[in-house]
């Protein structure tokens, strides 16, 4: 067994240095015709156009018939309050692109489409391509990865109708008890989390769609999930310029065409009590616009979340949004409130109409370097042709397998040789259960594809002293033991844990005699609970692309490579890997 600690210093070093040589791009400029629609569509709008268009709607993508009431209020989302365009949030392709062709054909202006694609496009949508999400990109420490996937979920997305990606998270990650970022980012090391997010944004927008650097100016020390309520991030500008504003520096450096605002409160940039970043102009404009030099689109994250609902109505926090320097209002409870309060701020001169104009004039330049002022519709008999290929699918698998980390090996067990017949024990701990939920599925398929001979046991958070017992006990009769514990980050979850009995579990299986490997799918941060395990792997990942890596690792048919993209605080540094 060879053990490597993997050096990043002069990793870093080099990757500053070629980010700072590269230079600023400035966004791409637009052709004659282009600025001519932009300007031509701006002064043809009436008041109640130009409002409309600093909202995106939000809505799931799975076949919708033209009768339901679904589509008759996307309908009247796109007519009556003119809405500048819809977040798409997962369906099968061919539906998703349907429908997303129906709303284009019915807006006066091309709509923006929206999606989430942190994992590609088979992240949402059924279909398309499932990539790993950025720690896990990040446990490669290869650059030219993130290049690759964004490339592929920009042509992917593309084909679907899709033309803005929220992605990168360029948050640092710094604080494992982040019950949201985490995994979602490249790492704790700025530098790293730069780099990375630098060469993704270039693999999405040289081919076709807008990236989106989020969640500004910072959401990776947080322990508190926004979603929920408003976290408070009590750290000095000092630290802020070190940690968490240097991802998004490079990300204007990189061209980045859009930048989401985070729901968080930082007294350090914003002295007014409780107000979030979303609503705050000392962030979004005099931070954001004049200091940092960001020229693109600012949306808001979505409007329906804790952090604002708990103590802002739609029509008062898009006001606030738009007054703090935001263009976009992002997926509120109610698109009709929203509309109402903005026109109504606009006419009261609460909000002026230059302001509108500025956003209205932003938004249409964005869409025509999209090209969207020349042709919005999808074509649906393309869709197979793109989306989901073999190709495609290997590429995604190869990154995750090369993303397995092998932190911990104190008995040099790994990877397991098991004789023919030998007994294994597969044991998925899992820290929820949720209806028509996979998780943990292809993991034991393709153990026992492997290996007839496993035994799968399932240890939900409430299992019984009792239940614990007598799986101990089956433990002592198998001749070896994987533990898959599934520690899910996700949004409206608001911890990373496992529950007592199964920490328990954990400590009494690391006394056992016998090889044993725990893999971890999800948070990387458990060593800190169960210091005595023997072994310890990362595959970052719930899905089954993950759930197969992890499988090979273990068995020996593809090789441990994976480095830690953050640390594991008193045990591993930043960078730290046990190749083999």
């Amino acid at each position: 067994m060879k053990k490597v600690i993997f050096s990043v210093t002069l990793t870093l070093t080099f990757l500053i240095a070629s980010s700072q040589s590269r230079g600023s791009e400035e966004l791409p400029p637009l052709d004659e015709a282009a600025q001519s629609w932009v300007e031509s569509t701006l002064s043809g709008l009436s008041l109640e156009e130009k409002v409309g268009q600093l909202i995106i709607g939000g809505t799931g993508t799975s076949f919708t018939n033209l009768d339901t009431d679904k589509f008759q209020q996307i309908r009247q989302n796109l007519t009556d309050y003119h809405v500048g365009g819809y977040h798409a949030q997962g369906g099968e392709v061919f539906s998703a692109a349907f429908l997303i062709r129906r709303m284009q054909e019915l807006a006066r202006v091309p709509l923006f489409i929206t999606a989430d694609l942190e994992g590609g496009a088979g992240l949402i949508f059924r279909g398309g391509t499932r990539f790993p999400k950025a720690m896990a990109l990040g446990a490669t420490f290869d650059p030219e990865i993130a290049h690759q996937v964004g490339e592929t979920t920009a042509l992917e997305a593309k084909s679907l109708g899709i033309n803005v990606n929220f992605y990168p998270v360029v948050d640092v990650n710094n604080n494992p008890l982040n019950p949201i970022i985490s995994i979602r980012s490249f790492g704790e090391d700025p530098a790293f989390v730069a780099q990375m997010a630098a060469a993704y944004i270039h693999g999405v927008q040289e081919n076709g769609i807008m990236a989106t650097a989020k969640h500004f100016p910072g959401h990776g020390d947080t322990s508190t999930d926004s979603h929920l309520e408003l976290p408070v991030i009590e750290v000095s500008r000092e630290r802020m310029e070190e940690v968490e504003l240097p991802p998004f520096r490079a990300a204007i450096q990189a061209g980045v065409q859009a930048i989401m605002t985070a729901h968080l409160a930082i007294p350090a940039l914003e002295p007014e009590e409780g107000l979030p970043a979303t609503l705050s102009r000392r962030i979004l404009t005099d931070l954001l616009r004049k200091e940092m030099g960001f020229k693109g689109l600012v949306f808001t994250d979505a409007m329906n979340m804790g952090g604002i609902r708990a103590r802002w109505k739609d029509g008062e926090a898009a006001v606030l949004a738009i007054a703090a320097g935001a263009d976009l209002i992002l997926y509120p409870s109610s698109v009709g409130a929203t509309f109402k309060g903005l026109l109504q701020a606009v006419r009261q001169g609460k909000i002026g109409e230059d302001r509108l104009n500025d956003s209205v004039r932003r938004i249409l330049q964005a869409k025509a370097r999209l090209g969207l002022h020349q042709h919005s519709l999808v074509d649906i008999s393309s869709i197979d042709q793109i989306v989901g290929s073999p190709d495609n699918q290997e590429a995604a698998q190869k990154i995750m397998d090369k993303a397995i980390t092998l932190v911990r090996d104190e008995k040099d067990v790994l990877p397991f040789s098991p004789r023919a017949g030998a007994a294994i024990l597969l044991l998925t701990l899992m820290d929820e259960r949720r209806p028509m939920e996979s998780r943990g599925h292809s993991f034991v398929r393709e153990f026992r594809r492997r290996r007839s001979q496993t035994i799968h046991v399932e240890v939900m958070p409430q299992a019984s002293a009792e239940e614990i017992s007598l799986i101990q006990e089956l433990a002592k009769r198998v001749d070896y033991v994987v533990v898959g514990a599934y520690i899910r980050i996700a949004a409206s979850k608001g911890s990373i844990e496992l529950s007592l009995n199964q920490i328990e579990l954990l400590r009494n299986l690391s006394e056992l005699r016998k090889p044993l490997a725990l893999v971890l799918f999800g948070s990387p941060y458990l060593l800190s609970w169960i210091p005595e395990i023997p072994s310890y792997i990362l595959a970052y990942e719930d899905y089954p692309g993950a759930e197969l890596a992890a499988v090979k690792a273990i068995l020996g048919e593809t090789p441990f490579r994976g480095k830690l993209p953050i640390s594991l605080p008193g045990f591993y540094p930043l960078g730290h890997g046990i190749q083999k």
